[in-house]
């Protein structure tokens, strides 16, 4: 009995160190942060960690510059250069389904831009143990930001937060922040969400993967966090991007309610004819 234990305690503490973890980084022209977006993912000492960079031929280098990067960190950082532009929905489920492929048992999806808060990928990946997609989130008690630390142009804040707002009130989406780019998630909702199905090339994605995750039922929980606004490039966030997530959402919404109606109808006719 003693033994079992010892050796159930050893493969339990084997699993905890071996857990695969890749981070996910769509880029464009972002050269000039990536010295230091790997610094600080590599310095948090996450066991099992490599990095996916899927870059859509960036004029300024971005990929030939991650790519002599990866040397300095043992080769964890692997480049897909794919020909052009084809949208940051597309490059992550590109990122997620090669992540899976190379047995990633949990994912971090995030921007190059240094918005997000690194540092509070440990306790993100800490809570993924108990569910199935963490959200770094900017909304998690307001549905306006309104942290002066964000540094955020008042248009920016307007764009994001109303433009969450509608993107919930029209798609029934629980989580506040639908349009977060920040998530830790694990490889099980990669494997079962059909990203092949997705419709939203663009940055609609976020909120597209947000809709069904909770259509599909898994567990998802929001971690708050404080968004900076980038200082290095330019924001590609627009009032298009809100609009496509909107219309995309929209027509999810009503299929969702098509079918909902229709296996009512065919329950509620077998029951009669029973």
């Amino acid at each position: 009995m003693i033994i079992e234990n010892t050796v159930k305690h050893i493969n339990e503490m084997t699993d905890n160190y071996t857990d695969k973890v890749t981070a996910v980084i769509p880029t464009y022209n972002e050269a000039c942060n990536l010295d230091q977006l790997f610094s600080q993912l590599f310095e948090l000492n996450l066991p099992n960690f490599g990095i996916i960079i899927i870059d859509d031929n960036s004029p300024d280098d971005t990929a030939k510059i991650a790519q002599n990067l990866s040397s300095q960190y043992g080769g964890k950082i692997e480049v897909i250069v794919r020909p052009q532009k084809a949208g940051l929905g597309t490059a992550y489920k590109h990122g997620f389904k090669r992540a899976v492929e190379t047995g990633s048992k949990y994912l971090i999806q995030l921007d190059a831009d240094l918005s997000h808060p690194i540092s509070e990928i440990p306790i993100m990946l800490e809570k993924l143990k108990k569910v199935d997609v963490v959200v770094g989130s900017r909304y998690s008690s307001s549905f306006w930001n309104f942290n002066a630390e964000t540094k955020w142009p008042m248009r920016r804040r307007l764009l994001s937060s109303l433009g969450n707002l509608a993107i919930r009130m029209v798609s029934g989406i629980e989580v506040h922040d639908t349009t977060s780019g920040f998530k830790a998630i694990n490889h099980n909702v990669i494997h079962n969400i059909k990203l092949e199905d997705f419709v939203c090339k663009g940055f609609g994605f976020q909120a597209e993967m947000a809709f069904k995750s909770q259509y599909k039922g898994y567990k998802t929980i929001e971690h708050p966090i404080t968004f900076v606004n980038r200082t290095k490039g330019n924001s590609k966030m627009s009032l298009s991007i809100i609009a496509e997530s909107i219309l995309v959402l929209l027509c999810l919404r009503i299929n969702q309610i098509k079918k909902r109606l229709f296996l009512n109808k065919n329950f509620k006719n077998r029951i009669f004819s029973d």
